[in-house]
Parts: C-alpha cells; structure tokens; sequence
C-alpha cells in the first residue's frame, strides 16, 4: 500500500513548506490540496459569482475541471485546462478558497482527486482536514500551529518577496483571523487536529527543525 503523510493546521503555520521538505527528503509525492480550492475561487471571482453561494457555487462546480500535474517535481493546478499557478496567490483568492472549501460539493470534488493521487502514490498532503476526512488512515498524522502573529508576519513575507508591498501587516492579520473562524467552524471537514495527530507548535521553530522533528517521528514509528 501507498504511504501517506497528512499535515494539517491554520494557515501561516508552515505546512506547506516543510511538506515540500519531507517530500523531497523521503521522494515522496506533495500534494497541495488548498492550490485546488483556490483555483476554485478564482474560478468564482472571474465569474463574479460569491464563493459564499452554495447555489451559484454547485453550479460552477459542476462544469468546472481541475486538474493536477507533476513537471519538473513541482505541482502545477490547471483550472479548466488553464495552468494558474501563478495566479492563485493572492489576498483575495486565499479568502475566497476558505468560503468555497466549506460548501460541500466543491469539497467531495477535490477530494476525490486528493484521494485517487493518494490511492497509486506514496504522498505528503497537506491541508485542514486531511488526516481526519481526506486520510483518515495516513500512515503518519501532523498537526502545525503557530502563533496568529507569527503566521501573519510569515504571510507578510511572503507576498513582499512576491514584490506585493502593498499589503500591510494589520490586513494579512484581519484575513488570517477570519480564515481560522471559518475553516474552523465550517460544518463539513472542519479544520482541526485528528486524535492520533502528533501537534507540533511552530512559532519559535525554524524550518529546519520542525522538518527534523517530523522525520524523526516516522523514523521512530518505521
């Protein structure tokens, strides 16, 4: 059988790029599973369509494809058949991602996709809900956290290596908060830690110590 790695937590808490690290460590698969409900709300906000409709949402969703590929060992999201990889890092997007991803139909659509990757490769994926509704049978579970400060200034960061200056740190903050409310409180795969999940706080951790700390942690369990 396939081994699978679910990193979970808010945003901000590092998931992403220590998921890479793991992967790359391991060559194992990553799987951005937020890429895909982003390329969802970008589909939305091109269509000025609400990504807090359920209705207007299912249907876009129903004629919307999203697809997923590997090249040169980074994951490329196409939304129908466009490659917007680029395109789906934005304030606006990530908002939009975390009101679409509570509405049921889009949520079983990707999730179908997260789990026929998982089903035929050796994965780490990370997300909100992955270890407790996409895998709830991963070989290994990890949740992040980190401080709301330390999340936002790492945000911040990121978009002003993006040269995206004009975003400040009051605002990355507002839109974290309201992330964390809303994946939170969601009814259907609610963010939150799995029972058999090992919580790691990240605040005061480099990267290269959380990533440390988790590959011990399967190496104690091999």
């Amino acid at each position: 059988m396939p081994i699978a790695i679910a990193i979970d937590g808010p945003a901000g808490a590092g998931k992403s790029t220590i998921a890479k690290r793991i992967a790359k460590e391991r060559n194992l698969l990553y799987l951005d599973t937020g890429a895909m409900y982003r390329a969802c709300a970008l589909k939305a906000i091109r269509s000025n369509i609400s990504c807090k409709s359920e209705n207007d949402v299912n249907a876009m969703i129903s004629n919307t494809v999203i697809t997923i590929s590997f090249e040169s060992g980074n994951q490329q999201i196409y939304l129908d058949m466009e490659n917007v990889t680029s395109l789906i890092r934005t304030p606006e997007v990530s908002t939009g991602a975390s009101d679409i991803s509570a509405i049921p139909s889009v949520r079983i659509q990707m999730v179908d996709i997260q789990r026929e990757i998982a089903s035929c490769n050796d994965v780490v994926m990370d997300g909100r809900d992955i270890g407790t509704f996409v895998l709830p049978n991963a070989n290994y579970k990890v949740f992040l956290t980190a401080s709301v400060d330390e999340r936002a200034s790492r945000r911040l960061l990121e978009f002003q290596q993006k040269g995206n200056n004009e975003i400040s740190f009051d605002e990355v903050k507002k839109e974290m908060e309201y992330r964390d409310f809303n994946d939170s409180n969601r009814s259907f795969a609610p963010l939150k830690k799995a029972e058999d999940a090992i919580e790691i706080d990240t605040t005061s951790k480099s990267i290269d110590e959380v990533t440390d700390e988790i590959i011990a942690l399967i190496d104690e369990k091999c």
